[in-house]
């Protein structure tokens, strides 16, 4: 089968197509016939070399939709039902950027019924980071909460979730931006950034500025994990660091079946042209994820 890979670190350039033997899966494992599968700025921190592993071929993709076509022992999964997975972890041999993939049975759920694979395939790891970050805020009803690029990926579906939690959600966002972002349920629009909030979900990596936002006392997470600025006038300061978790994730595909999350994707690619789509990646100004269909 064909594998989206990298040998050496670098740019765009550094994404090869390798072809490797179809996985199999273990105990508790399946093995997904990917439909599509996300690009996401994860995979060019990994191609770049930014979580190690130099001097071993290491896998990309992160997000997965498809059928599973294999099941091991205990899986709890059919051959032939349509799933969407997180292939977890930046340091991995194959990752979900390929024809087939294996994952933890425990890491997958139905996809939903209301999209396409394509659209599907934007789910996993985006809103289940979401998900988690709005966890480690732990805000009540009412309080107040600021959403850095809250018009992108993360941001989005953080938007969409603080805003049925009750939160009152502030989008932090480029003016161009802002009917997109109240769109998702955001109460308020501050491009320049806004004070004395209850929270701040950092989706843009302001870091340091945005914690100036929190009112003292209050709590700021950030979505690179352990990157997150010190506590200073005592607000909790933290970052998520997302886990594969199916159950949570059928949660988020419930959502997107009611309409509650919006799923975005900016292009496609074959997988043959893998390698154009990290540069496109690093051209930025996307709004949606770019998908590989192999």
């Amino acid at each position: 089968m064909r594998a989206v890979v990298v040998t050496e670190f670098g740019g765009p350039e550094a994404v090869e197509i390798a072809e490797v033997e179809v996985p199999e899966p273990g105990a508790r494992q399946i093995r997904i016939k990917v439909a599509a599968a996300a690009l996401n700025p994860v995979d060019a921190g990994v191609r770049a070399g930014g979580f190690g592993g130099a001097g071993r071929q290491l896998g990309l993709g992160w997000d997965v939709a498809g059928t599973v076509d294999a099941a091991g022992a205990d899986a709890g999964w059919r051959v032939g039902d349509e799933v969407v997975a997180l292939s977890y972890g930046p340091v991995k041999s194959l990752g979900a950027h390929a024809d087939y993939v294996v994952v933890d049975a425990d890491a997958v759920a139905g996809a939903p019924s209301s999209v396409d694979p394509v659209h599907a395939a934007t789910l996993p790891l985006n809103a289940l980071t979401a998900a988690q970050a709005l966890d480690l805020l732990a805000l009540e009803p009412g309080q107040s909460l600021a959403v850095t690029g809250a018009a992108g990926a993360v941001g989005g579906y953080a938007v969409q979730l603080a805003a049925r939690r009750g939160l009152v959600v502030t989008g932090v966002a480029r003016e161009r931006d802002e009917e997109f972002v109240r769109s998702l349920g955001a109460a308020h629009f501050a491009p320049g950034g806004v004070d004395g909030v209850d929270g701040v979900l950092d989706a843009a990596i302001l870091g340091a500025a945005a914690l100036e936002w929190v009112r003292d006392g209050g709590v700021f997470v950030g979505v690179i994990p352990g990157a997150h600025p010190a506590s200073v006038r005592g607000v909790r300061t933290d970052s998520v660091a997302v886990s594969a978790d199916g159950a949570r994730l059928a949660e988020l595909v419930a959502l997107v079946d009611e309409g509650v999350l919006t799923t975005r994707v900016a292009d496609t690619y074959g997988l043959e042209e893998a390698g154009k789509a990290h540069a496109r990646l690093a051209e930025g100004g996307l709004r949606g994820r770019l998908v590989l269909i192999p």
